[in-house]
């Protein structure tokens, strides 16, 4: 009993490091170009994350259509999130962001939404009439049930386990000629207690020194 309660108190000990989403290795890449890119950039889109969730032990229940709207769902979250986020900093930056919902219809017209991959940043960009483009793509392995992560979450106070781990690429590319101008990429632990709003909130936190258009 005592070698138990004594194992309990040392898991709790760690909580911190345990919900902590973002202890994986951190790479930001800057173009030569991005400094006298960036300072004639007026307006900005934020572009559909693509979103790839996978399993180390695929469910027995695994439903490949409903995993696919799932990738879709969390891909215009994370979208929304973002533009959230910058829009409430909006004082902290040098230009103005799209609004997602505009970005979505006119990438919907223009039949590019859910092809993006298809085309150019520089088409894209034309399309939406903006100067720069911010793309996307998040992956996650999940390594729990979810019921083993709120076991987990349970035996941790509430604060959440472990459930998968997750990789988060960020880029910029110059509108008139697709240039990558920023790449940021960030490995992270995923945590069924943290909503897309959270994870997003804590990606942004952790690059806000380094976005190419704070003020």
């Amino acid at each position: 009993m005592k070698k138990t309660l004594l194992m309990l108190i040392t898991l709790l000990s760690f909580t911190t490091v345990v919900n902590a989403q973002f202890e994986g290795s951190k790479q930001i890449f800057e173009s030569p170009k991005l400094k006298d890119a960036i300072k004639i950039h007026k307006l900005v889109a934020i572009l559909p994350f693509e979103v790839k969730i996978s399993y180390r032990k695929q469910p027995k229940s695994f439903n490949a259509e409903a995993n696919r709207d799932q990738e879709q769902s969390m891909s215009k979250s994370i979208q929304a999130s973002m533009y959230t986020f910058l829009l409430r900093k909006r004082a902290d930056y040098t230009v103005e962001f799209q609004d997602v919902d505009k970005t979505n219809i006119l990438l919907k017209k223009a039949g590019m939404l859910g092809k993006l991959d298809e085309y150019t940043r520089d088409e894209v960009a034309k399309v939406l009439g903006v100067d720069a483009v911010i793309g996307g793509k998040f992956e996650t392995e999940q390594t729990k049930t979810e019921a083993g992560a709120i076991a987990s979450a349970v035996i941790f106070g509430g604060f959440g386990g472990k459930s998968g781990t997750g990789t988060m690429f960020l880029t910029l590319n110059n509108g008139g000629d697709g240039e990558l101008l920023w790449r940021f990429f960030k490995t992270m632990d995923d945590n069924i207690m943290s909503s897309t709003d959270d994870m997003v909130e804590r990606m942004m936190r952790k690059i806000s020194r380094n976005f190419p258009y704070k003020s």
